[in-house]
């Protein structure tokens, strides 16, 4: 971000983006122009090899081993299956509802509502790494569970973990 002249710390832009790259664009970057188109091109290159919180993939394959399935939600568009597939964890997940399904964004229940009605889910669990993932469990009427590091604070979720590896223990 140097590179630009944003001059903000690590974690100001980091929770900016938990928001949404819009936020965090209209916060540090607001008077560059073509930011966000380079910035779009520089995240599909990183993207290509994404790297997984710790446990992830493991945390995955006990759910589906369990006879549990695992669903997506993103405000990404179709090209979120890519990223899954380059990181070796698409198998684990049903389905994955993405910008293109042309859902209201979270905190909309929308998608989850959807997912519920779509698979008849007699049980389901929004598990989150942003306060409005938890908004939508919320909204849907399901349980949530708020993932975040040590240093974050606890939103009001069903339960708070900063391990994914805490899942399988709830």
């Amino acid at each position: 971000m140097h590179e630009f002249g944003i001059t903000a710390s690590f974690d100001d832009i980091y929770n900016a983006l938990r928001i949404s790259t819009e936020v965090a664009i209209d916060q540090f970057a607001s008077e560059l122009p073509h930011f966000k188109d380079l910035y779009k091109k520089r995240e599909v290159q990183d993207l290509k090899h994404p790297v997984l919180f710790a446990g992830a993939g493991e945390v995955l394959a006990a759910i589906v081993k369990s006879g549990n399935r695992n669903f997506m939600i993103s405000h990404r568009d179709d090209h979120v299956i890519d990223i899954l597939e380059a990181a070796g964890i698409s198998r684990y997940f049903t389905e994955v509802v993405t910008a293109n399904n042309g859902f209201a964004r979270k905190p909309s229940p929308d998608s989850i509502n959807y997912l519920i009605n779509k698979y008849q889910l007699k049980q389901a669990v929004m598990i989150g790494d942003r306060e409005i993932d938890i908004l939508a469990g919320k909204q849907a009427n399901i349980d949530t569970i708020y993932f975040h590091s040590a240093d974050q604070l606890d939103v009001n979720a069903t339960h708070n973990i900063n391990r994914l590896s805490d899942i399988l223990n709830l």
